[in-house]
């Protein structure tokens, strides 16, 4: 059974998700487009972002494969354009893509400037630049929600994740200053922390963790969209926590 049979909206209406080659981004996208969305999905590597569009396609969902880097200010309008122009008007924005930085992780003594400077074009910077884009949209139809994948690194300052933990804190702000903003729009901004999951940055994060203690991807996934759906535990500003949420009954 999909999620859209079980909870009340309609998921027909683009979406755009970052970081949507491997991990969080790839389940997401799978899981939007099996409950009817049509989904861009944009990544640096064309290789891989080409095999989750293929594997969606497969199972009968509508993706598009947009290969750009959101750090690349140069970028983000073309990555907009695509996107509109293969899925239309985008109804959710799943800003996924994300980096730690230089592994293994370091102190912020030990940070170089130009590092934690490239996070943050990552992880703050690139977001807010695709989203003003998209915005203007959503407040003229009146709806759209905006999702910040976040972490437990934007609360926790955990010793040696500094440039990450910076980002996300940002990021996390950045997603609460714009709900208050378009408060009234019909627009929603929610900031997501899905937890520790078994991905290929958490491995690089922490090599030696016990994969069995960790969330699987499509799990996480499925909560998301539980989130994004439920507007009334979810409202615009909110920060949410996966390991936290309570599906409905």
């Amino acid at each position: 059974m999909t999620i859209a049979s079980q909870l009340s909206i309609n998921w027909g209406q683009g979406a755009l998700i970052t970081g949507a080659s491997r991990g969080l981004g790839r389940a997401l996208a799978e899981a939007l487009a099996a409950n009817g969305a049509r989904v861009a999905l944009v990544a640096r590597e064309p290789g891989p972002l080409g095999d989750v569009v293929a594997a969606i396609r497969a199972r009968g969902g509508i993706a598009h494969a947009i290969a750009g880097d959101i750090s690349d200010p140069h970028a983000i309008h073309r990555i907009a354009g695509q996107a509109q122009g293969l899925v239309g008007e985008i109804g959710i924005a799943i800003h996924n893509a994300s980096t730690l930085g230089p592994t293994p992780l370091r102190l912020l003594l030990d940070t170089e400037c130009e590092d934690l400077a490239a996070v943050l074009e990552t992880n703050l910077v690139g977001p807010f630049r695709l989203t003003k884009i998209l915005l203007g949209a959503m407040v003229l139809r009146g709806s759209g929600v905006v999702v910040h994948v976040s972490s437990d690194a934007a609360i926790d300052p955990y010793p040696t994740w500094g440039a990450y933990g910076v980002s996300k804190a940002a990021q996390d702000h950045l997603a609460r200053i714009f709900a208050a903003e378009l408060s009234g729009t019909g627009v929603r901004v929610l900031s997501i922390d899905p937890g520790e999951m078994d991905t290929v940055m958490h491995a690089e994060a922490v090599p030696d963790a016990d994969r069995a203690t960790l969330s699987r991807p499509a799990e996480v996934a499925a909560k998301i969209l539980e989130m994004i759906s439920d507007g009334e535990r979810a409202p615009s500003g909110a920060r949410l926590v996966v390991p936290k949420w309570e599906s409905a009954s």
